[in-house]
């Protein structure tokens, strides 16, 4: 009998993280990182090194990549996953010189900026920018919002598997009821639509595709925001239709800062420390601030309490004084 082959590295990579439901993003960058691991070794297995060879590429990363410390943390989290759950080698990361971390206050825009900026918008990008704005959203918790997670009765935008995989409730803007209403008409159709077309499946998040089967055709769970096309789902091979791109909604933004002249470095995520920074402003709690943007660390919370204070750290220049 012949022996049966094992799988490639990288594909028992991908099955370990597919197994703990790990995200396609973060399947597409630990098998990146690994990659450049194997590559900075002139292509050595990952078996035959260890804990030296992974303290040289860290510090590497640190010292001539010149990376950001969330970087050189992301490359080392998907080394551990190769050790501990693909070659099953426990092991201990020894010293490196690790990036450093620098502290940036978040970019916030005024109450008028933020209203400038969005009347730059229309359609889609108009109201997708509006619930990073109004309810606090990460530009990707906002793509992956399904038609069942808009709640008209009680006025909220549930966020599933946000950061660090919790869900959590957000505030539904009165003003964006009918918008959203009128949005969600829009994805009944295109469904009906793909319905005839014999399509209508969705991407269904973890093992709910084989525990209801029938889900994946339901309005509910469709994208709120659908792509333009249908497409090839990289993981399944289905044909499904998706969420829109993040860089519509990234360019768009990008383009309606510069129509409303803001000076600023604007994003999508601006919008979200717009968001926190403001809510702080009227006397919200910053418990619930926390709660809201689903921070696990209070501290993190916190750094919009610096931009919240006049000048620098609240001194008066004694320019004004005289």
């Amino acid at each position: 009998m012949s022996k049966i082959q094992k799988p490639r590295l990288l594909d028992q990579v991908r099955e370990a993280i597919r197994i703990r439901h790990y995200s396609y993003r973060t399947e597409q960058t630990y098998i990146d990182w690994i990659k450049r691991y194997i590559f900075f070794f002139n292509k050595r297995h990952p078996k035959d090194m260890g804990t030296k060879e992974i303290t040289d590429f860290l510090t590497h990363l640190a010292v001539n990549g010149h990376v950001a410390a969330s970087t050189q943390n992301q490359a080392l989290s998907a080394l551990i996953f190769l050790y501990k759950n693909v070659l099953k080698k426990e092991i201990e990361v020894g010293e490196f010189v690790r990036a450093k971390r620098k502290r940036k206050l978040p970019v916030v825009l005024s109450r008028s900026e933020v209203k400038a900026l969005l009347a730059c918008l229309d359609g889609q990008t108009w109201l997708m920018a509006n619930i990073l704005y109004g309810s606090g959203l990460r530009l990707m918790e906002c793509l992956r919002l399904r038609v069942k997670d808009i709640d008209f009765s009680y006025r909220q935008i549930i966020v599933r598997d946000g950061k660090g995989g919790k869900d959590r409730v957000t505030p539904l803007p009165d003003k964006l009821i009918d918008p959203l209403q009128k949005q969600i008409d829009k994805v009944r159709l295109i469904h009906k639509g793909d319905l005839n077309d014999g399509f209508g499946q969705v991407f269904m998040p973890h093992a709910l595709a084989r525990k209801y089967p029938n889900s994946s055709k339901e309005l509910g769970w469709q994208f709120l925001f659908p792509s333009s096309r249908r497409s090839k789902d990289p993981r399944s091979g289905n044909i499904y239709r998706h969420h829109v791109a993040e860089t519509v909604l990234q360019k768009a933004v990008k383009k309606a800062a510069r129509m409303a002249q803001i000076e600023k470095p604007a994003s999508c995520h601006t919008l979200r420390h717009s968001f926190a920074t403001h809510l702080l402003e009227s006397g919200t709690d910053i418990r619930t601030v926390q709660e809201l943007l689903g921070h696990k660390d209070i501290q993190t919370t916190m750094i919009y309490t610096h931009v919240l204070q006049k000048g620098a750290r609240g001194v008066m220049s004694p320019l004004d004084m005289l």
